[in-house]
């Protein structure tokens, strides 16, 4: 099966996997797009479908599609949410200094949705003091070891995820690695990571305003209001009716889900979901 015999079948993908992301929480691209392979290929011509890597969107294709959903469902308060997460992540950089922090992800790039956190990476040559410093700023943090597989290689990291205003995680390198370019799984392209002077420059040329304010006064107006806006319902989805058959195949199998840490890989042959496995 293809893209191309099915016309628009990687756009329907792409589109579901987003809303999967948005309005049910699916945290990882991997994850989402098998998922909407499963409820959008089980359907194709009624019966069951077999499925190949070149048949699901990209990465970058379901981000965009993200991105045209939560514009479309929350407007111009996405925009200001956007700047009350880069004010966020400004005070928390600021607070971690000692360890230079850089911001990466949805907050860096403007890809926000419902329920995005502040990524930061951080690098201490001790790890110990920054647990003391995280500490002593009073911060309400959990540590979690996570082991992902990464070029063939099982590696682990340390990750504080720390409850402020807006959820804050915080992903532990050697010092040594601030200057390693990682790339993103979602386009290949270096991870760009944010200090403290170029995310201030961000929040000046994107939201002028808001930030000239903020100078004068230290705070953004309605921050409480429009980051506990995630903990809402979810918005009606601007997709809701437009995907043909969105719910689970005929044999409500819950759809196949990666495990924790999982990441997407452009060159991997997936193991195909129940019901699309290759027959002779």
């Amino acid at each position: 099966m293809s893209a191309e015999r099915f016309g628009g079948l990687r756009a329907r993908i792409a589109a579901e996997a987003a809303r999967l992301m948005y309005e049910e929480g699916v945290d990882q691209y991997f994850t989402a797009k098998r998922m909407a392979a499963k409820r959008i290929l089980g359907q194709v011509e009624g019966r069951r479908a077999r499925y190949r890597p070149a048949d699901l969107p990209s990465n970058g294709e379901i981000r965009e599609a993200l991105l045209l959903f939560a514009e479309r469902a929350e407007g111009s308060q996405r925009t200001r949410r956007l700047f009350a997460l880069r004010i966020v992540a400004l005070e928390a950089m600021r607070a971690l200094a000692p360890f230079s922090p850089r911001l990466i992800g949805s907050v860096s790039t403007g890809h926000i949705r419902r329920g995005s956190d502040v990524d930061l990476h951080v690098f201490p040559a001790d790890e110990e003091a920054l647990e003391r410093h995280v500490r002593a700023l009073g911060w309400t943090f959990d540590r979690e070891r996570v082991t992902i597989q990464k070029g063939g290689e099982l590696r682990e990291y340390v990750h504080y995820h720390v409850a402020d205003v807006a959820p804050l995680e915080l992903t532990v390198y050697a010092p040594r690695d601030l200057r390693a370019r990682p790339r993103s799984s979602t386009d290949g392209k270096p991870i760009v990571r944010l200090g403290v002077a170029a995310l201030s420059a961000l929040c000046a040329r994107d939201h002028p305003v808001a930030w000239e304010r903020y100078l004068e006064t230290g705070e953004v107006d309605g921050m409480d209001a429009l980051l506990e806006a995630d903990e809402d319902e979810p918005l009606p989805g601007p997709f809701d009716g437009l995907l043909d058959g969105g719910g689970t195949g005929d044999d409500g199998d819950e759809p196949a889900c990666a495990e924790p840490g999982e990441e997407d890989d452009a060159t991997q042959d997936y193991e195909p979901l129940p019901g699309f496995e290759d027959t002779a």
